[in-house]
């Protein structure tokens, strides 16, 4: 017979087997934080288990942290803790137990342990820097740019298990380690930061390579490599002074998504009587007259039918998605965040999680995605000068405007009054309205729309006024990958305008991250734009100067970037003709200097009088005083 005692000891043993299982099933959110955050800290811990809300949980005392609140859902597979984190709290091990139903058990039986991790001594320094005017972005979609694991381009258990790169909407492949093993031609080019298309997991049966249909917001892609890679790659990055920017996407998910498949209760996400899309209708935000029923379909409509749209205005949803903000930041030393559909999102939460994200890292650069149709409606999302009820937060945006009513028509239409070159003059007069419009991000193109060298009808010259416009004008420019060697197509379908770099991947026909793999017209423009971004790294005129425009005349564009040291002139003519420019009218900007020196050949130019401008051309040049030789130094 087996004793009493032999008895409770084998029952023991079966429950903790059983709470073993158990707890490599339960999964906790935030995966870990950090000690000495801020002076008094909140965290939200996220359980998502079987019947986890059944357990009677004690903290183990913790030194400085206390757990101050527990809350249930209508879910039972759900269970959240609020922990407050001191100051004095330090790095180590919180360990969670439940109470085993055996009275005489001496102890409760372990559920999770919670660790506090030593914040990274390096913040604001070689990481988390912020992304600022000094930057060149540039924009790589990781799926389409480089192959370096090919042991990762099917993970199994995934949804989709495409790979064929024949087709647009598959995935190709590309990871973080092709991108790693291209940071040489990267930094060569100029590039200071990237900014990549979103990393985290897309477990989704299809149409998984652009990244935008989350899963799970603390799992890096696997298929990109992982944790592990992601931070390998940044490390990389930081080790050159460069920089990295992360894709937020808050509006909404992937229907994949746990939280959405194992729903904590109906208060997580907006509902419908029948499906409702989101009218993609921004301007009844703004406008004064405008239904309740249009802002509630605006906000609160799916942006499609695969991407649940969270209700922000929940307490849980919205810690859930600011803390994980915070915990990418902190753990990847993320140097500047893109907020993705940035009109979609409750702007009452957009201006709580900029706040926090400010409030902790008031380095950090924060720009939101604003394709929208008019200056007032972009100027509405970020911090502006406006005297009107809602005040955004958001420290820049994605300039459009200067985009599709700017640099597009200037290089596109015929001159006119409010036409063609004229167009871009009209749009940056009303940076006005901008708290600061050197916060916007400008760009040629991006993953949604057309590409620049399609749009200018494959004009190599109209391509280089338009990366010269790009490199020397107010804001922060962003280049999407490719552009620097042709690459074209238009958006519809926008998989046309996402195809992979060329010699990414083994095996290509040409390899463009060579000068032997490219024509003699990309590196022309690859040349092009490595020169002018290169010597923008050591002109503060064009990283951190004033701007100075003139009127438009005889299809002429002219501008100035200036500091007390250094002034820039720029001069855009996009006609087939060319054209020669009477320099007196422009004294108020030139009277001290008697040369320039363009900054792509290097030829000075006099500019007292007047200067001949090619046609199909932007023509730049650093403004010399004095008397100076060949080499643009100032001869004594």
């Amino acid at each position: 017979m087996i004793s009493c005692r032999k008895l409770l000891f084998l029952l023991i043993g079966c429950l903790s087997f059983i709470e073993m299982q158990a707890q490599d099933s339960l999964k906790v959110y935030p995966t870990h934080w950090w000690a000495g955050m801020k002076k008094k800290d909140t965290v939200q811990l996220l359980l998502h288990g079987n019947n986890v809300r059944k357990e009677e949980i004690y903290m183990i005392p913790y030194a400085g942290v206390k757990l101050i609140r527990t809350d249930t859902v209508k879910n039972p597979n759900y269970l959240l803790l609020t922990l407050e984190i001191s100051a004095l709290a330090k790095p180590g091990i919180i360990k969670f137990e439940k109470a085993t139903v055996l009275t005489n058990y001496p102890a409760g039986v372990s559920l999770f342990d919670f660790q506090l991790k030593a914040r990274n001594t390096q913040n604001g320094k070689t990481r988390i820097k912020g992304i600022n005017s000094s930057d060149l972005i540039y924009l790589i979609m990781p799926d389409r740019f480089s192959n370096g694991d090919p042991t990762n381009d099917r993970i199994a258990g995934l949804k989709d298990q495409s790979l064929d790169r024949s087709d647009y909407f598959k995935r190709h492949g590309g990871d973080f380690k092709g991108i790693q093993n291209h940071l040489d031609y990267l930094q060569q080019l100029g590039v200071t930061a990237l900014w990549l298309n979103p990393v985290l997991i897309n477990d989704m049966p299809n149409r998984t390579e652009h990244g935008y249909a989350f899963t799970d917001h603390y799992t890096i892609e696997p298929r990109l490599g992982g944790a592990s890679a992601y931070h390998e790659l940044i490390d990389s990055l930081h080790k050159r002074g460069m920089k990295i920017i992360q894709d937020a996407v808050y509006n909404h998910i992937g229907i994949g998504h746990f939280l959405y498949q194992d729903l904590p209760d109906s208060s997580w996400f907006h509902w419908w009587p029948v499906y409702t899309n989101t009218t993609y209708k921004d301007q009844v935000l703004l406008d004064p007259y405008a239904s309740a029923i249009d802002k509630k379909r605006m906000s609160d409509g799916w942006f499609t039918t695969e991407m649940p749209d969270w209700n922000q205005n929940n307490p849980m949803v919205a810690r859930f998605l600011i803390q994980h903000a915070i915990w990418c930041t902190e753990e990847f030393g993320i140097d500047g965040w893109r907020i993705d559909t940035y009109a979609y999102n409750d702007l009452g939460f957009m201006n709580r999680c900029n706040k926090a994200l400010l409030d902790e890292y008031p380095q950090l650069h924060l720009f939101g995605e604003t394709f929208v149709h008019g200056i007032p409606d972009q100027s509405f999302f970020t911090r502006n000068n406006y005297n009107i009820p809602y005040k955004s937060n958001l420290p820049g945006v994605t300039d459009f405007q200067l985009n599709t009513y700017g640099i597009v028509p200037a290089l596109t239409q015929n001159f006119g009054w409010t036409d063609g070159v004229n167009r871009l003059y009209l749009t940056a007069t009303n940076d006005f309205v901008y708290a600061d419009p050197m916060k916007n991000v400008i760009f040629l193109d991006n993953h949604d729309i057309s590409r620049f060298f399609s749009v200018v009808g494959e004009d190599v010259a109209k391509q280089k006024m338009g990366i010269a416009w790009l490199l020397t004008f107010r804001g922060i420019p962003q280049l999407y990958y490719g552009t620097e060697i042709l690459m074209k197509n238009f958006s519809d379908p926008d998989g046309k305008v996402r195809l992979d770099f060329p010699g990414g991947w083994p095996g290509d026909t040409a390899n463009k991250f060579e000068p032997g793999g490219r024509t003699p017209a990309e590196n022309d423009v690859y040349n092009y734009v490595r020169t002018l971004a290169n010597y923008r790294k050591i002109a503060p005129a064009l990283t951190t100067g004033k701007l100075m425009q003139y009127v438009p005349e005889d299809s002429v564009f002219v501008y100035f970037r200036y500091t007390a040291q250094q002034t820039v002139l720029c001069i855009m003519n996009p006609t087939s003709e060319d054209k020669e420019i009477d320099m007196h009218r422009f004294e108020e900007r030139t009277k001290s200097f008697t040369k320039a020196r363009n900054i792509i050949d290097g030829n000075l130019a006099d500019i007292k009088n007047k200067l001949k401008v090619p046609g199909k051309t932007l023509w730049v040049g650093e403004l010399q005083p004095g008397n100076p030789d060949s080499t643009g130094r100032t001869a004594p």
